[in-house]
């Protein structure tokens, strides 16, 4: 059967299956299940919380404070022993008015909570390329089994016909063995792609929590196409956009107001203070007495010598820039790499799969050829096989080229931060259910 034919016979069993799974469903599964994603969601509003905690530096502080007490008092003055009971009651509250750190630190918790939303958008992202690569290995080895599956039918043939030809004495036992052998051979290889299969399905499941239903198949070549767009011009795109490379912006804008941070140190510290405190049971020589008080005022705190302390906060803050800045140009680079390694992939990657599908054809015409010389006597039943083979090596490697494509165009997308559900939709529209 010729390459042509077998795909318009696989399309002409292309009818709506009940419960066809395409990626974007799958998608969505390990959205709610996935627990690698699910830690990334809740690390994304724990960071949502480190704005909060730094905005409570600016705002008032209030304590409320209590005391019960049993006293015993010996006193040398007449009359001064006594025992009473005493308790009181304190409120005191404090605005902060000037303090640099605090206000330093909101804006770091500002970008820490940047960093927290782009952690989880690059959850997102690696998710969408872990469900495209489970979910397309699971398509190739389906794909290996079902050719597997004709190459069998196909040597079935050679074998029937050996043994008829055998037994009427126009061929040799050799050619019964030789079919026998590839026979045996395509059953050891069924056996170990059905277990492959099995093991990615599994893959596959562990990010759903449920097994796998009737995944839709690629059967539509129209989305192969090379990358419009230069590969430098990718490059740049990922330097600006790769959100690995945008935490570490983010790292480095922290480390930067962490010098400012470490050398308000020095600065002062001004608060506005208010409070008021009762007490009851007050002894006073023979008396016992209430007393109320109330104040309000401010506070100025000068720091003046600390052991040299602030000094090497500062140096290590520094330091700590340069690593940031460091880090971050790795990431820029990194993601430039990225991008062209991807870019190279997709533009090879299309010319392979033509090439592929070329090779296929000419395999298969040999095949033709091949059978015809079978016939009328110039050719043997084990030129018949190998060609056989090289027609099964032709389809897996096309197979495997066509998902790799679309991996790498993934890839590229991920490389510049721009990879989302609706890539996998546009995928889907490639994809259709297969009747079981």
């Amino acid at each position: 059967m010729s390459y042509k034919l077998l795909t318009l016979a696989l399309a002409t069993l292309l009818a709506p299956a009940a419960q066809a799974t395409n990626l974007t469903d799958v998608y969505r599964d390990a959205q709610t299940y996935d627990a690698q994603y699910a830690a990334a969601r809740a690390a994304s509003q724990a960071g949502q919380e480190k704005s909060a905690q730094a905005r409570a530096g600016l705002l008032p502080q209030v304590n409320l404070n209590g005391n019960v007490r049993y006293n015993d008092v010996t006193s040398t003055l007449p009359g001064g022993d006594a025992r009473y009971d005493s308790n009181g009651v304190g409120i005191n509250a404090s605005q902060p008015l000037y303090r640099k750190q605090n206000f330093v630190q909101y804006e770091q918790a500002k970008n820490q909570t940047k960093i927290a939303d782009v952690q989880f958008r690059l959850a997102g992202q690696d998710l969408i390329l872990r469900v495209a690569r489970a979910y397309f290995d699971v398509l190739e080895s389906q794909d290996n089994i079902a050719f597997i599956n004709a190459q069998k039918s196909a040597i079935t043939e050679q074998l029937a016909a050996a043994k008829r030809n055998f037994e009427v004495g126009t061929a040799t036992i050799t050619d019964t063995h030789e079919a026998q052998a590839r026979f045996d051979l395509a059953v050891a290889q069924e056996i170990a792609e059905q277990n492959n299969l099995n093991i990615r399905l599994r893959a596959l499941e562990k990010l759903i929590g449920k097994p796998p239903g009737a995944l839709d198949a690629l059967i539509d070549n129209t989305l192969l196409q090379a990358e419009a767009i230069t590969i430098d011009d990718w490059a740049e795109r990922a330097s600006k956009g790769n959100l690995q490379a945008e935490i570490q912006r983010l790292s480095k804008a922290i480390a930067d107001q962490e010098i400012e941070r470490t050398r308000a140190g020095h600065y002062p510290t001004l608060d506005a203070v208010a409070g008021y405190t009762l007490n009851n049971g007050q002894n006073f020589g023979s008396l016992q007495v209430d007393t109320r008080t109330a104040s309000v005022g401010v506070e100025l705190n000068l720091p003046i010598y600390q052991g040299g302390l602030t000094n090497s906060r500062v140096r290590e803050a520094v330091a700590n820039q340069e690593k940031a800045r460091q880090d971050l140009e790795a990431a820029t680079r990194d993601a430039s790499l990225q991008a062209r390694q991807a870019w190279l992939n997709v533009n090879s990657g299309v010319a392979r799969v033509r090439a592929l599908e070329q090779a296929l054809v000419s395999t298969q015409a040999q095949l033709d050829s091949t059978k015809l010389g079978l016939e009328v006597g110039v050719r043997t039943s084990l030129d018949v096989l190998n060609a056989e083979q090289q027609v099964l090596s032709a389809r897996r490697d096309l197979a495997a080229a066509r998902y790799a494509y679309l991996l790498s165009g993934l890839s590229l997308k991920a490389a510049d931060g721009s990879l989302g559900p609706a890539d996998l939709a546009a995928i889907d529209l490639h994809l259709k259910p297969v009747a079981q």
